[in-house]
């Protein structure tokens, strides 16, 4: 029995997973064997013995090899195709390592909004973010993700939401009107700008805290958009009413979340003019189809457009279970507009599969009912999809859980270990599984994490000078930058200037 030595330099993960280093692979033939070179730039390395007894064993360890090798290449000069302008060709099967950390970074954005989100009815702030915009990355651990907090958004609704908008059962409350929807970020810290090739200005939007519950308490008919001149282009109405809509009466929703991002990505982008920009949106359940709205407007408001016409800011939305948007022509319009959208959903899910069960995107005859029989029920998804299957992890219950199959964090952790249709479920990151049950119950039991473990120390209540436990008053967060209206207005001119030269 022969043993042939290989030395990788192969870091491990904490499942003892082996992490494959970037490398260009060569092969060179001998009489009866194939052997790998390859040359490594780390100092440290481990041993590997293959024990190989035949060419096909050692032929399948240099295949697994491949299949789990890194991308050679810098993120800074792939950024672009990770950003979809190819739409994703060849990244997705099998998974290239810089889109599989570049969705899971997107993902964790996402899912900040849930875990800053204060959704107990019992507290007077409930509705809003429990913390500063200058603590939020601090307090959430990702400081070190060089983004610094530039606004958060708000929202108010005309549409009954209850199993959305949270509200405080007591009579003391912040708002009679709006819910924390989400915030805008942008990169400052020098080396994540260098490493990602670009600044980039971050959007992500608060999805729901129960299941499917809210899409009942929608409207399913659709709405023309009106933010150009074109009745065809049509929104489900309820995201459309909850992105558009304002209350002058408060604060928080006297600019409508249209307004609030709009203006926010206007102020940066005309900050950092004459800077390499990227817009990336995210967002989960409701909060996807947000994503999907705000990238479609500031795209059809020509916002994303530079001053001389001569360069396009490229935008892409990153979905989690998304429902659909709008319907076909939306759809049209966002792919015009260049819209990237990477939608992540688990097959399970019955999120992505509403609205539009009758008429969908896989209805032969849709544009003919849309265009000539005007069908008021038709949607259509945008993007490209990758679909993911819950079953294939050993991690998790093989149960029917429909909340279990809508969670966030079960998303990324099967981002984690996709690697393309056919292959094996492998975790190849350092996320901790136990992540999956930190608002789901949807681990084995074999691994010892409780269910729904994540929660706020005493439930956020401390003990004053007094000896008794209170909740302390928190600081009231600036509602609207005193500039909000100067920036939407011109956003509407430089619109209108557009729409007038088309």
């Amino acid at each position: 029995m022969a043993f042939i030595r290989f030395s990788f330099n192969i870091p491990m993960n904490k499942s003892h997973e082996p992490q494959w280093p970037s490398a260009t692979w060569k092969t060179i033939e001998t009489s009866n064997l194939f052997f790998l070179k390859q040359s490594f730039s780390r100092k440290k390395s481990i041993r590997k013995l293959i024990k190989c007894a035949s060419v096909s064993s050692l032929t399948s360890e240099v295949k697994e090899a491949q299949e789990y090798a890194q991308d050679s290449r810098t993120f800074n000069q792939v950024w672009r195709e990770i950003q979809g302008c190819y739409h994703w060709e060849g990244l997705l099967d099998p998974m290239n390592s810089h889109l599989r950390q570049e969705i899971i970074r997107c993902g964790e954005f996402a899912q900040a909004c849930y875990d800053s989100f204060d959704f107990d009815p019992h507290s007077k702030y409930c509705g809003t973010c429990k913390y500063q915009p200058a603590d939020f990355f601090d307090k959430l651990d990702m400081a070190d993700r060089g983004y610094q907090m530039r606004r958060y958004l708000y929202a108010t609704s005309n549409i009954d939401l209850p199993k959305f908008f949270q509200k405080s059962n007591m009579s003391s409350i912040w708002s009679q009107h709006a819910n924390w929807m989400g915030y805008v970020a942008v990169t400052v810290d020098e080396d994540e700008i260098k490493r990602l090739g670009r600044r980039d200005i971050l959007i992500s939007w608060r999805g729901t805290v129960t299941y499917l519950e809210w899409i009942h308490d929608l409207k399913d008919f659709l709405h023309p958009a009106h933010f150009r001149d074109d009745p065809s282009i049509k929104i489900e109405s309820g995201f459309f009413d909850l992105y558009t809509t304002k209350e002058n009466t408060c604060n928080y929703c006297s600019f409508s979340a249209r307004e609030q991002v709009l203006a926010e990505v206007n102020r940066l982008i005309q900050r950092y003019e004459g800077e390499e920009l990227s817009i990336t949106i995210t967002g989960h359940s409701l909060g996807a189809a947000l994503a999907l709205l705000s990238a479609y407007d500031i795209s059809e408001m020509k916002l994303n457009i530079t001053k001389t016409g001569t360069k396009k800011i490229p935008i892409t939305v990153f979905s989690f279970a998304g429902p659909r948007v709008g319907n076909l022509r939306f759809k049209e319009r966002c792919d015009e507009l260049g819209v990237k959208v990477l939608r992540i959903v688990n097959v399970h899910d019955k999120v992505p599969t509403v609205p539009g069960i009758i008429t969908n995107e896989k209805f032969q005859y849709q544009k003919y009912i849309e265009e000539v029989i005007s069908f008021p029920w038709s949607y259509a998804h945008v993007g490209v999809e990758l679909a993911l299957d819950h079953t294939h992890s050993p991690f998790l219950k093989a149960n029917s859980d429909l909340g279990c199959a809508h969670n966030l964090e079960a998303h990324l952790h099967l981002v984690d270990g996709f690697h393309g249709r056919g292959r094996p479920f492998r975790l190849v990151t350092k996320r901790d599984i136990a992540l999956v049950n930190k608002d789901s119950d949807f681990l084995k039991r074999d691994y010892g994490v409780p269910p729904k473990w994540r929660q706020d120390e005493n439930k956020g209540m401390v003990r004053n000078s007094d000896g008794r436990w209170v909740l302390p008053e928190r600081p009231r967060v600036e509602a609207h930058p005193a500039d909000t209206a100067h920036h939407f207005e011109q956003v509407l001119k430089y619109a209108r200037s557009g729409f007038e030269l088309l």
